[in-house]
């Protein structure tokens, strides 16, 4: 009995000695992660939804039974709260319901989340009293509505009137079907982006602000769906919102009305106060994830033929021409496809000026063709686009075109820009073309693809990696022997038969018909490259050079794996960017995307449609990401 009294009194005295308060000392990340815990980043609620449920006796009650709770915690909100704790108990509703939706799948508790949240940040009163723009909670509950809009309306989303029953009572949403469109497309297939990870993109932007971000595909009609207008596969960024009228008197109400409202990136709503969300760089990754057959980067080499069957559209464009955007032209190198250039059109599409001023197209070809003809299929594709959109005279930014080309891209594109005469020709073939005896369409062919004359809208053109002397990549004989596996279109062989049975002189050259595709062409020792260096580009049309190089030795000596320096430096251009410790494959690399952006710039401001920038470097200047503008003067010489 003793012992017993003993120990009674030595546990009193060491509950009384023990502070019923302690504070301990966290790492920075712990304290971080304490701060901003809640139902987004796993199963623990932030400490103002615990605070609310522990301030009406609910605590237990969740822990115990969760849906009891959050009846009792709506029913105690509706019928006796007070303005000072509205927010607070709005929020916690909204996290609630949110857990509640992850834990058990409930499409309904989503979208009360959704309901909750949206109260939350909009309270029926004037602008001084919403939550504080530096309180983490409204970021978090900008997300709970966000995601729970997302989970609630599933994938795709059925864009049309509903209506739900949740605990708290029906809800009625309303859809106005005329808004879904999109510069007169009708828009289907709508999907949300917020749960989707992108990988193979440099950079990610997404645009801060309300709503759930989706994409949705517009749908074309039959002879868009021939032409280069818009990709097939094209996923449009859009704004989702779930909008109601004095959100806090409705969510405390018996039935909610609400409006689903569908806004594109690049519409404005009157009277929006707060800035709507959307993921950009997601949608135009799905985009190309639908749209591109990876394997055609290979079968384009070895197959000439694949873009005859009309089943892979040449010429696209990520969007519908607007007045006064002025097309960008992308041409990849060989092997390779448009979606190459997605990283550098994602950084560029961010800038307000670019975006407001040009549009990008691309063109895709069989790279293992003969050059000749690759370029003679970009000039009757771009024709033929520029026709379709009324021309110059309709719309003059059409007669202000540029073209980047990348490696063989850049041949493709000089095409373009040169006056060739009959220097082409006579380079390669010692016969004038009109002694050879030939069909008409064979000499129609050869004329077109061998005597070209400047593109008249074509302003400007980048190189980019461009083999102007050739590739010594190309002249390796591992090179050569996978160059005599591509099989040309029908056109092309039968005219290459032709030529070589139209003379004596001719088959004494003892050429073999493999000579005359992209491999064997961009070869050192091929006549067509070497033809082609010594045109140069006509004197009314810009010329740029950005030319990639591994490591920082002499530029002399200077490759980026693929082409020397010296091959890709030409004279008489207006700029030459010199990216340091870049590989061949450099339209990622952000000097070269901010050098492209540089020209695309200067271009508008040289014409007056924009305000000169200060500090853009120029020639002989050194850029602040690191390339460097070699004096053209002194670069041969390096």
């Amino acid at each position: 009995m003793k012992k017993a009294l003993f120990s009674l009194v030595a546990l009193l005295c060491l509950e009384g000695c023990a502070s019923p308060i302690s504070v301990r000392q966290l790492s920075l990340t712990s304290a971080y992660q304490d701060r901003n815990q809640s139902a987004l980043a796993g199963g623990r609620l932030t400490n103002l939804t615990r605070t609310v449920l522990q301030r009406e006796n609910l605590l237990p009650l969740w822990n115990a039974h969760p849906a009891q709770a959050l009846l009792a915690l709506q029913d105690r909100t509706r019928k006796h709260f007070y303005t000072s704790t509205l927010d607070d108990q709005l929020f916690a509703l909204a996290e609630l319901n949110y857990l509640q939706g992850r834990r058990h799948q409930d499409r309904a508790a989503y979208m009360a989340a959704a309901l909750y949240a949206y109260a939350y940040i909009n309270p029926d009163a004037p602008a001084d009293e919403r939550p504080s723009p530096y309180d983490p909670h409204l970021r978090q509950a900008c997300d709970l509505y966000m995601f729970g809009l997302t989970e609630a309306l599933g994938t795709p989303v059925n864009l049309v009137s509903q209506e739900w029953r949740l605990s708290s009572g029906p809800v009625t949403l309303y859809v106005d079907p005329g808004q879904l469109r999109w510069h007169g497309h009708d828009v289907t297939d709508i999907r949300p982006v917020s749960r989707l990870a992108v990988s193979g993109i440099e950079n990610t932007y997404r645009q801060k602000g309300l709503g759930e971000p989706v994409g949705a595909l517009p749908r074309l009609t039959a002879q868009e769906n021939k032409s280069f207008q818009i990709a097939n596969s094209l996923r449009v960024p859009m704004n989702l919102m779930l909008v109601m009228s004095a959100p806090r008197q409705q969510i405390l109400s018996d039935h909610v009305s609400a409006s689903l409202r569908l806004t594109p990136i690049d519409q404005t709503i009157v009277g929006q106060t707060a800035p709507l969300q959307f993921d950009q760089t997601t949608a135009r990754a799905e985009s190309l994830n639908d749209a591109m057959d990876w394997s055609v980067e290979y079968r384009g080499f070895l197959d000439g033929r694949l873009f005859n069957k009309g089943d892979h559209p040449q010429l696209l464009t990520i969007e519908p021409h607007q007045y006064g955007h002025r097309p960008v032209v992308l041409v990849h190198g060989t092997a390779s496809s448009a979606a190459r250039w997605a990283s550098m059109v994602n950084d560029l599409m961010e800038d307000t000026t670019i975006r407001n001023h040009y549009e990008f197209w691309f063109f895709s070809y069989a790279t293992g063709n003969p050059i000749p003809y690759s370029a003679l299929q970009l000039r009757q594709a771009l024709e033929k686009a520029v026709a379709q959109l009324g021309g110059a005279k309709a719309d003059p930014a059409l007669g202000k075109m540029t073209l980047i080309g990348h490696s063989q891209g850049g041949l493709l594109a000089k095409m373009l820009v040169v006056n060739a005469g009959d220097r082409l020709w006579n380079g390669m073939i010692s016969i004038p073309l009109d002694r050879l005896k030939l069909r008409p369409r064979d000499e129609t062919l050869l004329h077109d693809a061998l005597f070209p004359t400047p593109l008249p809208e074509a302003r400007s053109v980048v190189f980019i990696s461009t083999p102007q002397h050739g590739s010594y990549v190309a002249g390796l004989s591992v090179a050569q022997l996978v160059g005599r596996l591509v099989t040309f279109p029908v056109s092309v062989q039968e005219t290459v038969r032709a030529v070589f049975a139209s003379s004596p002189e001719i088959r004494k050259l003892n050429m073999r018909p493999w000579r005359v595709g992209s491999v064997y062409g961009m070869s050192p020792r091929s006549s067509f490259i070497r033809s082609l260096a010594a045109i140069p580009v006509a004197p009314d049309v810009e010329s740029h050079s950005i030319i990639p190089v591994l490591g920082e030795g002499p530029l002399k000596t200077a490759d980026d794996g693929v082409v020397m320096y010296e091959s890709a430096h030409i004279p008489d251009v207006q700029s030459e960017l010199v990216v340091r410790h870049s590989g061949h494959s450099t339209q990622s690399n952000p000097v070269t995307t901010a050098e492209v952006r540089r020209i695309l710039i200067r271009q508008l401001e040289e014409d007056g449609t924009v305000p000169p920038e200060t500090d853009k470097g120029g020639k002989g200047t050194v850029t602040s990401l690191g390339g460097t503008y070699t004096p053209l003067e002194q670069a041969h010489g390096q």
